[in-house]
């Protein structure tokens, strides 16, 4: 885990993970939100609809903006102030997904981040992407 302070981090700078969408990770989020939309559990539906496969719940790839922020960039000091997103292609399980940030903006003033983030599947596609605002507790 990073523990970047407000001082440390600069516009321009870069952090990186990568993750495998599991089906378990799929059930740990069915179970939480209580979304049993056909399109992420049942592949002949996803199908029959147009899809390869069930779809990841966009909702479970976006997650992983508050690894990138409370892990990597910047850290332990994040607080997540808002975020925006947009889901370009479907994700489904199996997928390798690598979250990307680039600080964009710095508000000394509110001691604020902006992250122009972006999420891309072994294929190197842009799954989804946006920007979050992240407030540096120190």
């Amino acid at each position: 885990m990073k523990s970047y302070t407000f001082h440390d981090i600069e516009q321009g700078m870069e952090e990186q993970f990568t993750v495998c969408v599991t089906e378990e990770k799929m059930d740990q989020f069915r179970a939480v939100t209580l979304d049993t939309n056909p399109l992420h559990r049942d592949p002949d539906y996803a199908r029959a609809n147009g899809y390869e496969d069930k779809v990841v719940f966009g909702m479970l790839t976006t997650s992983f903006i508050s690894t990138l922020c409370g892990v990597w960039l910047p850290g332990e000091n994040s607080l997540i102030y808002d975020l925006n997103a947009s889901f370009i292609e479907p994700v489904y399980v199996g997928d390798e997904l690598s979250v990307s940030g680039r600080v964009v903006e710095k508000s000394d003033a509110l001691q604020m981040i902006t992250i122009k983030w972006s999420i891309n599947n072994q294929l190197e596609a842009c799954v989804a992407r946006g920007k979050v605002r992240v407030r540096v507790r120190k």
